[in-house]
This record gives C-alpha cells, structure tokens and sequence, in this order.
C-alpha cells in the first residue's frame, strides 16, 4: 500500500471513508482537502458495471461542460485545401495534412484534441499506434471526424470545455470536471453534465447496474464517494 504524506493525512481526516456524500457536499470536501499550492484537477471517476472485453458494452463518448476545464486547450486540425482556412480562422492552434502527419510520426504531440475531415483520414489512420496511445485518435464517436461545414463548431466546443470519456480494461470511466480554483457551483454543473451525459450513453449490451460507483477527487487529494441515488438523479438545467 502507498505511502502518503502527512498533509495528505491531514487532508484525509476531513472525509469519512465509509460515508457516500451528496454531489454538492462531496465538491466542497474536494476543494477543502486540496493541500498543495498549484491549481488542481478536479477528477471524476465513475465504476462501471460493464465488461469492456464486450464490443456492445463498449461506453465512449463527448461532454461539452458549461464551465470548461479551467486551461488553455490546443486544437490540431488534420484537413486540406479549403479546410485549412477555415480551421485557422476558426481558431485553430494547428491546421493541415502532410507535414502535422510528419511531425507527429517524428514524436511531436503538443496538442491535446485533433479533428480531422474525412477527406485525409486515409493519411491519418497511420498514426493510429501513436495518438491512440494517447486518446488524441480523431474518432467518429467522439465527434472529432467532421465535414469541413463543422470545423468550427467541433473548435469551438474544444476550446470551450470539451471532454472524451470512454471505459477503460479496468471498468473505470476517468474524467476532469474542472479545477478545485472554481466556484462549487461552476464544479456541480460540470459534474452533472458529465453524469447525465454519461448515463444517456449506456450501451445495448449493459446489463443490471449500469454504475456501480462515483468517486471525486481533486489530483493530489483523498478520493470522496459520491451517494448514488441523488448522482445518477441529476439533470442540466
């Protein structure tokens, strides 16, 4: 078992191991028990009672938070001719085809989301092994392959807060609502967007409970559980 620090300890003594809090409670005690001095990630991480080695209890998916993530999100546009235009114009941080591929098969990744027109998937699945180690993989699923008539809006929600979401070989769904600098209700309207998108995308092949558990911490701190009942409940306004 991993040894903590004493100011995690301290952190630790402020949440009741055996107690499942409210959403709103659980998001105080996140930010109350955030002990270090940089601005933490809020995590969310929701076990699943799903098998992933089943393709029809496969769970993938996009959240768009209302309040974002709290960082600066740099977006690649993998298109060509008309298309790069308007990726740059649309705000962009990087936009094209034949010399993105190259610079990433050299081990260049400063971005974190990559959108692709259809027309140049051809040239981009072979970069599969290297962005789908990293979720960075454009994917139809997650709304990252796109016409060029939809560059825009696809940057727009990745500025804004978009976030994937997909069940990893353990069950788990691991999630960032935001971080433990924002308002308690800015982190409550993120976590219930993410639930109920996450709850509306239970695949065909779920059977009996569907979530089995929902825990939140800040990146650093202790994990608080979250009562059930009143997450699944919850619904954007």
């Amino acid at each position: 078992m991993a040894k903590h620090g004493k100011k995690y300890n301290e952190a630790s003594k402020l949440i009741d191991p055996q107690k499942e809090y409210d959403p709103k409670e659980a998001i105080a005690l996140a930010k109350k028990a955030s002990f270090v001095k940089f601005d933490e990630t809020v995590e969310v991480h929701m076990h699943m009672g799903l098998d992933p080695r089943h393709a029809d209890q496969q769970v993938r998916g996009v959240a768009s938070l209302p309040h974002g993530l709290g960082k600066r999100v740099r977006v690649l546009v993998f298109t060509q001719g008309e298309g790069v235009r308007i990726a740059e114009e649309s705000g962009a941080d990087f936009a094209g085809c034949d010399d993105l591929v190259k610079k990433i098969e050299e081990g260049w990744l400063d971005f974190d989301v990559a959108i692709a027109t259809p027309d140049v998937m051809g040239k981009v699945s072979k970069l599969g092994k290297i962005l789908g180690r990293k979720g960075l993989m454009p994917n139809p699923k997650s709304g990252t392959i796109v016409p060029p008539a939809d560059i825009a809006r696809a940057i727009g929600e990745s500025k804004k807060g978009r976030v994937d979401f997909r069940l990893d070989k353990t069950s788990v769904i691991h999630v960032s609502i935001g971080k433990a600098s924002f308002d308690e209700n800015k982190l409550f309207d993120n976590l219930t967007v993410l639930i109920e998108t996450v709850v509306k995308a239970k695949p065909r092949g779920a059977k009996g409970e569907y979530v089995k558990s929902i825990s939140i911490n800040t990146s650093m701190g202790p994990g608080i559980k979250l009562d059930l009942k009143p997450a699944l409940d919850l619904k954007a306004m």
